[in-house]
């Protein structure tokens, strides 16, 4: 299915519109499940009951989140709207439960014990998630030119909704980053050397064929190996994969007796927690953490304890 002409059509036209290899993923497999669904029968011959249906199938037969309910209704709203210009109006399907959960956060104790466990590029990608708030994803796909280590100040780019935004260096992690982009270069001259050179975003390879050259475009962790860039077939260097900071994450929580289910989010959600308790300004957060809603980052409000609003439990004044 995944190989067959309609939806190599879509993915396409989704890389034509610049969408990120993510998104491509996501909409790909739930077009997929939708035709499926419906026992592979043509998009267009099937209309806003069938979508109805299906959206309402994963709400109430799969108990799916709302964001995924979200992500599969953005699918079918590109695959009609955009692909095969349908309009569908009013779907009236049933909504996915709201699930309200608080976020894992950890002490500053805890984070700083989680970093003292890990070692090399797993070590460095931890305290930038924590120092600077980042994604994962974000942290990964860095460059050199995204790093301002005079002004101590990070430049994503593409973030989560193609948006580009600052946010904090911690001066703590100079050091190691000036030794890293060192090394990042000399990998990248030696790549050259061989006439490849770091993946690059989109048509940035045909508009400037020489930017591959450049140190500004590789990558601050790179891949320890050469890949085929998936767009371009073009022989490249990637950045890290996640997975060797899930591992090791893993490890370090076993390591230091921590009962607490986390992930790379977590530092994330540290960092904004962290921030508040220190008194900063929530719009101060919700700038440096790239969220539209004030009322996404005001869910850190909830984990603060006896900080927040300096709230003192009535036992304890007793």
């Amino acid at each position: 299915m995944s190989q067959s002409p309609f939806l190599r059509a879509i993915r396409d036209d989704m890389r034509l519109r610049g969408y990120s290899i993510r998104t491509e993923h996501a909409y790909l497999h739930w077009i997929k499940r939708y035709i499926l669904f419906n026992h592979k029968r043509h998009p267009e011959t099937l209309g806003k009951e069938e979508i109805a249906a299906f959206l309402t199938y994963l709400a109430v037969e799969r108990h799916v989140a709302i964001n995924t309910q979200k992500v599969a209704l953005n699918a079918l709203a590109f695959l009609y709207q955009k692909f095969l210009h349908i309009e569908l109006g009013d779907l009236g399907f049933s909504l996915a439960t709201k699930q309200r959960r608080l976020p894992v956060v950890l002490s500053a104790v805890q984070v700083a014990q989680i970093i003292t466990e890990l070692d090399g590029a797993a070590s460095q990608i931890v305290q930038m998630l924590y120092g600077s708030g980042l994604r994962v994803s974000e942290c990964l796909r860095l460059r050199i030119q995204d790093v301002d280590l005079d002004r101590l100040c990070v430049t994503v780019r593409d973030g989560k909704g193609n948006k580009d935004r600052q946010t904090l260096l911690a001066a703590s992690c100079v050091p190691w980053l000036q030794l890293r982009i060192s090394s990042s270069i000399a990998i990248q001259q030696k790549d050259n050397a061989l006439g490849v050179g770091p993946s690059l975003p989109h048509a940035l390879g045909r508009k400037y064929p020489s930017a591959f050259r450049s140190p500004a475009w590789m990558f601050i962790f790179p891949s320890t190996t050469l890949c085929v860039h998936p767009e371009t077939g073009e022989l490249c260097r990637h950045h890290l994969h996640e997975s060797l900071v899930r591992k090791a994450l893993s490890i370090a929580g076993q390591k230091i007796g921590l009962y607490k289910k986390i992930s790379c989010h977590t530092f994330r959600h540290s960092f904004a927690t962290h921030l508040l308790q220190a008194g900063y300004d929530i719009r101060t957060v919700q700038e440096l953490l790239g969220h539209n809603d004030l009322k996404t980052t005001q869910i850190y409000t909830h984990v603060l304890g006896q900080h927040y609003a300096g709230t003192v439990s009535p036992l304890d004044r007793l």
